[in-house]
């Protein structure tokens, strides 16, 4: 349902606006109406906040990873009255700067010990002292088929190392010698030796280590104060851009704001703005008035408002399709999944992951536990349960369940079924919505459309299975369908001549008997996708007792590996396709032909700034 919403019409004198505006916030129920013309408290800057808010929700997200867990967080200090937000921004991000700045030190230094591998450790003050004697020591790489025996004679070239066919030698001559050796490479080491480097390399570990351990006290002294500061930083973002939306009036002396309320609450509103002597109007919205949406359900419908807001939310002159489609939903979902075994781990997970999760997300895991619970009853219809064709399995307890059970060509009946209903069901959606929305006579065509399809299907159904006579059935096809005609051909718009309108409905049934054939055949994905789930678990079940050795531990072993991999990804595999399909079938069949238009703005109050979860 969408909540009614009042329009509120503010004019307060400048002086006096902006402590107004900190008590409307206090409030907690006014959606501004938003502008780009208003006025701004100097100083103030739109862009240089948002920055600032960017920044908090990076380190934030940062500290959140380095917590590890929720119960560590619960562990860090509570937030700090007079805490200075931008000293502890400004010192978190120097400490990160100085941690990356020893990662690349560390890179380098590994780079320059990986390039004394092939030499090992040696003093370079030896090698200087004989240069002081006059001789030079040169450092040469070659291909070990390259290596010239008379480099030993003519320069004093002793062998180092030899490593992946590479030779790695040294020279010893005479100062003003020069060496000439083809196919080498003359190679220059740091002036460090492997001891130095490798100390350095500690010496940054070890800094390393001591900035991170900073980081971690920092995490536990400042994340919750850090968390009050984002949401202070959020609701100075939100006063300016009410600020923005304010409208000076007579010489700047009066500011004038819009916004609106939910209906329910302007009583309240209205005693509070009388104590605060601000001059205000408030008037219901209209139809066709552009208000915000909120969506007000009972508690199961409520768990699909997520849902449904991936999509688009209803126009404030729309119903609300949230209880509509969240029953077929359900179904829809465990038709997909289409295993009882796997409904019955998705119930289990929601059930007792609300006990350890946040508020926040306790609806959630509340959608997965009615999910799972919708798998298992239509995994046993589907007769599968962890990959087990219940109908063939002669297990005593399962035998009164089975004619409840249904075969893959049922399964593909069912599908068409339960698509039929739900189409059916959004025309008449269509038909009470328009009739509300823009009066009975203008919803003629919708009615004319839904009393043909139900009335001629209904007359075929019950020909079908012997309850009329062909007689009866023809009576009912005549009325439905001429009831419908008229609708659909004479009067699909009053305001227009009617051999125009037999033009729209010769067009109208075009669209509609292509369209509902493709609408109706999207349905047969419950069944394709039910049945390849099923397969799969069978196929894993199959693996898990052909794979597995004869030996007792070690057979039970790796069958019941293969039997959680396999059942696992299937898991996540199937329960992708059995959200995602349903949704498309939601969103695209279902809201089409209850003739839904989409376009709503949420409702956002402006309001004080709850703690966020990261």
């Amino acid at each position: 349902m969408v909540v009614g919403m009042s329009k509120y019409n503010f004019l307060v004198y400048y002086k006096e606006y902006n402590d107004f505006l900190l008590k409307l916030r206090d409030l907690g129920l006014c959606h501004v109406i938003e502008r780009q013309s208003g006025i701004v408290e100097d100083g103030s800057n739109l862009q240089n906040q948002i920055a600032l808010t960017s920044r908090f929700e990076r380190v934030l997200k940062e500290l959140a990873i380095i917590a590890g867990a929720d119960d560590n967080i619960a562990k860090c200090k509570p937030a700090v009255e007079g805490f200075d937000y931008q000293a502890a921004l400004d010192k978190y991000d120097s400490l990160q700067e100085e941690k990356t700045k020893i990662a690349q030190r560390k890179i380098f230094v590994q780079k320059e010990i990986e390039r004394f591998g092939a030499w090992g450790e040696f003093d370079w003050d030896k090698i200087y002292s004989l240069r002081s004697a006059g001789y030079i020591v040169r450092f040469f790489t070659c291909a070990a088929r390259n290596f010239n025996e008379e480099w030993v004679d003519n320069y004093n070239a002793i062998i180092v190392s030899e490593f992946n066919s590479q030779v790695y030698f040294i020279t010893m001559t005479p100062e003003g010698v020069v060496t000439d050796m083809e196919e080498t490479e003359r190679v220059r080491l740091p002036k460090e030796s492997l001891s130095d480097l490798t100390a350095i390399l500690n010496n940054e570990i070890k800094h390393e280590n001591e900035i991170e351990n900073t980081i971690t006290q920092f995490c536990f002294d400042s994340y919750h104060s850090l968390e009050q500061g984002y949401n202070f930083a959020l609701e100075a973002v939100d006063l300016t851009k009410v600020q923005l939306s304010s409208d000076p009036q007579a010489e700047n002396k009066l500011i004038f704001l819009e916004g609106w309320i939910p209906t329910k609450n302007t009583e309240e509103v209205n005693k509070y703005l009388d104590s605060l002597g601000i001059f205000y109007t408030c008037e219901k919205a209209k139809k066709e008035d552009p208000a915000p949406i909120k969506l007000h359900n009972n508690k199961f419908a409520a768990l699909f408002h997520p849902i449904a807001e991936l999509y688009q939310l209803p126009s404030y002159s729309e119903l609300d399709l949230t209880p509509f489609f969240a029953p077929f939903f359900v179904m829809f979902f465990g038709l997909c999944l289409g295993d009882a075994g796997y409904g019955v781990i998705l119930c289990l997970a929601g059930l007792i992951g609300r006990r350890f999760v946040k508020p926040a997300m306790k609806p959630m895991l509340s959608l997965v536990a009615v999910l799972g619970a919708g798998t298992i009853i239509f995994g046993f219809i589907s007769g599968t349960f962890f990959g087990i064709e219940l109908l063939k399995v002669k297990w005593p307890w399962i035998q009164n369940m089975k004619k409840f059970m249904l075969d893959p060509d049922k399964l593909f009946t069912l599908s068409l079924i339960v698509g039929a209903i739900q189409i059916i069901f959004g025309m008449a959606i269509k038909a009470v919505g328009y009739t509300i929305r823009f009066g009975f006579k203008n919803a003629l065509s919708a009615w004319g459309w839904f009393i043909a399809i139900v009335g001629c299907g209904t007359g075929a159904v019950l020909h079908h299975f012997g309850i009329i006579d062909e007689s009866v059935a023809k009576i009912i096809y005549y009325v439905a369908g001429g009831v419908g005609a008229l609708g659909i051909f004479i009067f699909n718009d009053m305001k227009r001549n009617v051999f125009i309108n037999v033009g729209a409905g010769v067009w109208d049934t075009y669209n509609m008997a292509t369209g509902l054939m493709g609408d109706l055949l999207s349905y047969v994905r419950l069944f394709a996708l039910g049945i390849s789930g099923a397969v799969l678990g069978l196929v894993f079940n199959d693996l898990a007792d052909k794979m597995s050795p004869d030996i007792p531990v070690i057979g039970f072993i790796v069958s019941l590996l293969i039997l959680l991999f396999g059942h696992g990804m299937n898991i996540f595999m199937a329960g992708l396709g059995a959200f995602v399909h349903p949704m498309r079938l939601t969103f695209v069949e279902f809201y089409k032909n209850a003739g839904f238009e989409g376009g709503g703005k949420k409702y956002t109050p402006f309001a004080r700034r709850e703690k966020e979860d990261k």
